[in-house]
């Protein structure tokens, strides 16, 4: 299945602790290229204030936003007394001062990307005045940092109400994360293990013993099926063999939304991992393979569900970034029924189940 952007990567850290990461990236272009960008820096949004009365500002006209750092009270003088260092996706701003200098903001990354060339400041009484020029005009900024309370505010401009579904191992992985991510977007959380259940009036599990994976796969994508028109939730599905997102064949609903593959590694750092990303992508050897996006979790802890979450998000923004139709697409093959024919979607009247796929005389 061709992937539906170009090849991106981005590291994107947890809470701080050793034990957990969280990397988060598109799905690579397996059919244009083999090769891939760079990878970025270590991602890290801060905000150090050497006064508690420090606060800033932050308003987006358009083309052109405007950071305000209040300095009143911290003895600068001049201009001479600030360092203001600006490149496409970081700001650092600092007091200079004899001994060692003191960092009044640091952010990187920047909610996206900036004209550094453009980047003019000036002191207006107690105020540090910093004016940026975006590179995509469209996008509307949040705040100046990329963060948690951003990316959720942010990500709704460019979802535009499209579902997100959540796919991979562990059932509970999906379900905690789906919830972090409904929280933070305002969208409605579903579980698809908790609506089997209601409908069934037993546990997966028991369904499972009594009639087999199969059986559990195929009333999945039956709710899948049922939800694949709603906009604005975020579905968790069920992990493992029985559930449908495991079976290449069942992702005909999956594809209304965008899906997230949350895959738990063993890679001791980012790079295995991303190289273990790509390896699964080109091997195609679990369905799972199939979604837009993944984030790799080195490890699981309940606690960190926001930090998996906030990748999500961030992968997610990557991606639209990079073809902003993608929503309209995701809009277009639902009103034309969820065919399987994603991500080249046939034209109207087309039949999946005629032989090669021709499309029908009207």
């Amino acid at each position: 299945m061709a992937a539906t952007a170009a090849a991106a990567l981005r590291f994107v850290p947890p809470n701080p602790t050793p034990k957990k990461t969280v990397h988060s990236f598109s799905k690579p272009n397996l059919v244009s290229s083999s090769c891939f960008p760079l990878p970025l820096p270590p991602c890290k949004c801060s905000f150090t204030a050497p006064l508690s009365t420090t606060t800033y500002q932050f308003s987006d006209a358009a083309s052109e936003m405007e950071l305000r750092l209040h300095i009143g009270g911290m003895g600068i003088i001049s201009t001479k007394d600030i360092s203001v260092n600006a490149d496409d996706t970081s700001l650092d701003i600092t007091l200079l001062r004899s001994g060692s200098p003191i960092t009044l903001i640091q952010t990187n990354p920047l909610f996206d990307r900036i004209k550094p060339s453009e980047t003019i400041w000036y002191i207006d009484d107690d105020q540090l005045v910093v004016s940026f020029k975006k590179h995509d005009p469209d996008l509307k900024w949040p705040d100046i940092m990329e963060s948690w309370e951003s990316l959720a505010a942010g990500s709704s401009q460019l979802l535009k109400g499209t579902s997100i579904y959540l796919v991979g191992h562990s059932t509970e992985i999906n379900q905690r994360v789906a919830q972090e991510l409904a929280t933070g977007l305002g969208y409605t959380p579903l579980s698809t293990q908790e609506l089997l259940e209601s409908y069934s009036n037993q546990t997966v599990d028991s369904w499972l013993l009594a009639e087999g994976s199969d059986s559990v796969a195929e009333g999945e994508a039956a709710v899948l099926e049922s939800m694949s028109s709603h906009v604005r939730t975020v579905v968790a599905t069920l992990g493992g063999r029985q559930g449908a997102a495991g079976r290449s064949d069942k992702w005909r609903h999956l594809y209304a939304g965008f899906t997230v593959w949350l895959s738990q590694t063993e890679a001791s750092d980012e790079d295995s991992a991303k190289e273990e990303a790509h390896r699964n992508v080109k091997d195609g050897i679990t369905a799972y393979t199939n979604s837009d996006v993944v984030v790799k979790l080195q490890g699981w802890d309940p606690a960190y569900a926001k930090s998996v979450a906030q990748g999500c998000l961030r992968a997610l923004k990557q991606l639209i970034l990079s073809d902003k139709k993608l929503p309209g697409k995701k809009g277009l093959y639902i009103r034309l029924g969820c065919r399987g024919d994603w991500p080249n979607i046939k034209p109207p009247g087309w039949d999946p189940s005629s032989e090669g796929g021709e499309t029908l005389g009207t």
